[in-house]
């Protein structure tokens, strides 16, 4: 396959000013339950995307875009608006992987990942795009119109109070983000191209939650409150005015360590591939599941994969028992609810049960 970098230095450059300034994501105070989830999803994407539900104005939205901005920027086929891998036939759209198997030119870009805003009145059109007809039936060709899910291929897609989005619509990007593939069929005519992007979902519970069956297929879900220590707030509202003020200079204070979490970040997902867990970790697992009465086997393929991801990101090739401790909470506790009127569990159920499976001893304050 013959390819073309069609990126050059000054184009870098001219992109780099012409973004909008992002708050960086080293600098949120707080919040290391919704960050952990985030990151971790970023590092092993199958592991379903994460829901998080909280207070409003607790940084939900400003976390997720710090995040797309902090991630390294990805290789893609310049002409295809999919933004297709050139190497990796299972990120290519059919269109590119024939034209690889043509022995094509294929030219190739560099650029940021993308992260997508769903609004919450998009409809399944805008949503996973379009075929024209008209012009197919005439032409003989397959007009297709992409729709989000295109864009959001190899990135981030974030859904502003997902609780309020039609059920119908969170089946749709559920359906995509398990299978990675997009499918869009009109009178008999079918086209399909890869999806596979991190699905986040924010909302705040007093508005309503998910069904239990949706909620269900979120891979992780954090819990964010509003920060009660005085000193934290206001440390929080000192960072938020001078980012405000004057956002060049805020973020060349945090340079040094984004390019650190960003190198972290990389290598995490170059290691993931041979991190190990052992038998009796996965089939301790598998029980806590089972005495917590969680329905099917997606609590234990997530904890699984969850725990593996931590093990990564923190520069280890096998997972320990603490990994799993710091992961199963965030992976289980909105499986648990049977009766509509109660809330989700807050953790201490999982983290109890947890703890008698593993052979660990409670904590001494209770919690």
């Amino acid at each position: 396959m013959s390819s073309t970098v069609v990126t050059t230095e000054n184009s870098k450059s001219t992109a780099s000013l012409a973004r909008r300034a992002v708050f960086p994501f080293t600098a949120i105070v707080g919040q290391e339950e919704m960050k952990l989830a985030l990151l971790l999803n970023v590092i092993d994407p199958k592991i379903g995307g994460v829901m998080i539900m909280g207070d409003r104005g607790t940084g939900k939205s400003t976390t997720i875009r710090a995040l797309a901005d902090l991630l390294p920027e990805i290789e893609i086929v310049a002409d295809d608006p999919f933004n297709s891998h050139p190497d990796d036939p299972e990120l290519m759209s059919d269109e590119v992987r024939q034209r690889v198997f043509e022995q094509q030119s294929v030219p190739v870009a560099r650029k940021k990942v993308s992260m997508v805003d769903l609004p919450l009145g998009a409809t399944e059109d805008r949503v996973c795009g379009t075929i024209d007809i008209e012009k197919a039936l005439a032409e003989g060709v397959k007009a297709f119109e992409p729709g989000l899910l295109a864009k959001a291929n190899r990135g981030i897609l974030y859904v502003d109070e997902v609780n309020l989005l039609d059920d119908h619509l969170v089946d749709v990007l559920l359906d995509s983000a398990a299978s990675g593939w997009n499918t869009v069929e009109r009178e008999g005519i079918s086209i399909r191209h890869p999806a596979r992007f991190v699905l986040v979902g924010s909302g705040n519970p007093e508005e309503g939650e998910l069904r239990p069956q949706l909620l269900d297929r979120f891979g992780m879900h954090a819990e964010i409150r509003t920060v009660k220590e005085p000193n934290l707030r206001v440390q929080i509202v000192e960072q938020r005015t001078a980012f405000d003020g004057a956002p060049n200079e805020f973020l060349a204070q945090y340079v040094s360590d984004q390019e650190k979490l960003q190198q972290t970040i990389i290598e995490a997902q170059q290691r993931l591939s041979s991190v190990e867990i052992s038998h009796d970790f996965r089939v301790n697992i598998s029980q806590v599941c089972a005495e917590l009465d969680v329905d099917g086997l997606r609590g234990d393929i997530v904890t699984n994969r969850a725990a593996k991801a931590i093990a990564a990101f923190e520069g280890r090739t096998e997972v320990t028992v603490e990994d799993i401790g710091r992961v199963i909470t965030l992976c289980l506790r909105h499986r648990l609810r049977k009766d509509p009127l109660e809330s989700i569990d807050s953790g201490y159920k999982v983290q109890k049960v947890f703890r008698q499976v593993f052979g660990l001893p409670e904590p001494e304050d209770g919690n």
